[in-house]
């Protein structure tokens, strides 16, 4: 009997093993959904629009399904600690596939748009849930792990994305781009269901649900993140449609206030921004969003029109940093278990910081390779900001509170993407007016660049335009750095798993 028992236990552990390793397939799967989205759709814009018309707001196709991500993160991280991560995740898998499938049947642009929205309402679900999941399903020394697996799988994504895409579009059709969602999102269905197996609830009173936060955020949200998206866009920054949206948004800021101060069980509690690791962590993480725009949006195209590469080329350069990230952020653990969770990430920002003053310092034209040495290091060091900060807040909190922690990080992340597009957009087109006379804005300036009717002088205010946007990210970098060495406490207080 006596040996019989250790054979059991270990029979069980191995079990256990493999159910968790079945349940880290499914993540990597949903979490390859929502990261392959948006680049491989990207590529297929010219044959959708060709297809389907609405040239004039096709941009909605990214930006509809980015506003239903982010504003319903902070929902369904709460949804998650009341009823439990798997619920919330096959919820939202579905809700995707859902608009996946209704994506592919779309009939004109209007209908596309739509059905991206309900795609998008899946995506805050996958997004936030998994990255819950993973802190649930490893103790802190092995969170690590989990995480650089997730974070390969975006660079993957980021790298792979316009390839698929091409490919779909030109020897198939646009709507495979979305049927192709189906089987991956099935076999992560699958997986969570038939493995994922949560402990049982207590029996209690049952759950109040802050529906009406629920609408106040989802409301405030889409006002605010409009106006950014679509402000200089679509409409002037100081016109009515962009001041009227704004003023909507300053209001229902204070109902979203007002409401969650008198809920039971509020989307957004109190405690995200009262504990000073999470606020520190948020505030840093906003500034990430807002920096990462800066090499996302304008490096290609500093690439193709100031060092006259192709676009294959400009994607290379771009990509390198993917490269970088999720190694540096699979070895930060080395770094943060000697020097802790804050002082790690302060090495990380300060790094990118240094990295991004220094690209307005490259020569004119310069060498591809020059920019694609700065990405490399920024991957890197953004890999150890990232990561410590994420594995550190999910640490300082207990289950039941690690979903609205996780989403409240996500979502500052998030905003600060969305509002630096539109911060740097501003800045971009501000410089060229200035250098050019007011002569159109970047978009319009670098398709004459590739008609080949604009002259040298033009080539140099695009290089300016960047290099103002990178001084812009670095500000932003220094001001992540600021937040977490003033507000965030030295050692996290992490909670024993």
């Amino acid at each position: 009997m006596g040996s019989t028992k250790p054979a059991i236990r270990d029979a069980a552990q191995q079990a256990g093993t493999g159910r968790r390793g079945a349940v880290v397939a499914a993540l990597m799967l949903a979490m390859a959904l929502a990261a392959l989205d948006s680049t491989v759709v990207s590529t297929a814009v010219p044959q959708i629009v060709g297809d389907l018309g609405g040239f004039s707001v096709f941009s909605w196709l990214f930006s509809g399904y980015l506003l239903a991500v982010t504003v319903t993160l902070p929902v369904y991280g709460k949804l998650s600690d009341t009823f439990g991560r798997k619920p919330v995740l096959v919820a939202g898998a579905a809700v995707f596939l859902l608009g996946s499938l209704l994506c592919a049947l779309a009939w004109n642009m209007g209908a596309l748009i739509a059905f991206r929205v309900v795609q998008g309402l899946g995506g805050g679900a996958l997004q936030g849930t998994v990255q819950t999941l993973a802190a649930d399903l490893y103790p802190l020394k092995e969170r690590p792990k989990i995480q650089s697996k997730l974070s390969t799988v975006w660079a993957v994504s980021a790298v792979a994305g316009p390839g698929i895409g091409g490919v779909l579009a030109t020897y198939a059709d646009w709507r495979w781009i979305f049927l192709v969602n189906l089987p991956i999102g099935a076999a992560a269905l699958w997986l969570i269901v038939r493995h994922l197996h949560e402990p049982a609830r207590e029996p209690g009173t049952r759950p109040r649900i802050d529906w009406a936060g629920a609408l106040a955020v989802f409301a405030c949200g889409g006002a605010l993140l409009t106006a950014l998206v679509q402000g200089g866009v679509a409409w002037a920054w100081l016109s009515a449609p962009s001041l009227s949206l704004f003023a909507t948004g300053l209001a229902l800021i204070a109902v979203v206030v007002w409401v969650e101060l008198r809920a039971a069980e509020p989307i957004i509690p109190g405690w995200v921004w009262r504990r000073r690791t999470i606020a520190a962590v948020n505030l840093a993480l906003g500034a990430l969003g807002l920096l990462m725009v800066a090499p996302t949006v304008f490096l290609p195209m500093y690439a193709q029109s100031v060092l006259g590469l192709a676009p294959v080329a400009a994607g290379f350069v771009l990509s390198v940093w993917t490269l970088s990230w999720p190694v540096s952020a699979a070895l930060s653990q080395h770094v943060y278990r000697r020097i802790g969770f804050r002082d790690t990430a302060l090495l990380g920002i300060g790094t990118a910081t240094l990295i991004l003053f220094a690209f307005p310092f490259l020569p004119y034209p310069g060498s591809a390779w020059q920019p694609t040495l700065l990405m490399l290091l920024l991957g890197a060091a953004l890999g150890l900001f990232q990561l410590p900060l994420i594995v550190g807040v999910q640490s300082t909190v207990g289950w039941a509170e690690r979903g609205t922690a996780t989403a409240s990080v996500l979502f500052c992340r998030q905003t600060g993407q969305t509002a630096g597009a539109a911060v740097f957009g501003a800045i971009a087109n501000g410089v060229l007016a200035a250098r050019l006379g007011g002569a159109g804005d970047l978009d319009t300036v670098t398709r004459s660049l590739d008609s080949g009717t604009a002259p040298e002088s033009t080539r140099h205010a695009i290089a300016e335009a960047v290099h103002a946007v990178y001084l812009g990210a670095a500000c932003a970098a220094a001001l992540a750095f600021l937040a977490l060495l003033l507000l965030a406490p030295r050692r996290f207080p992490v909670l024993k798993d």
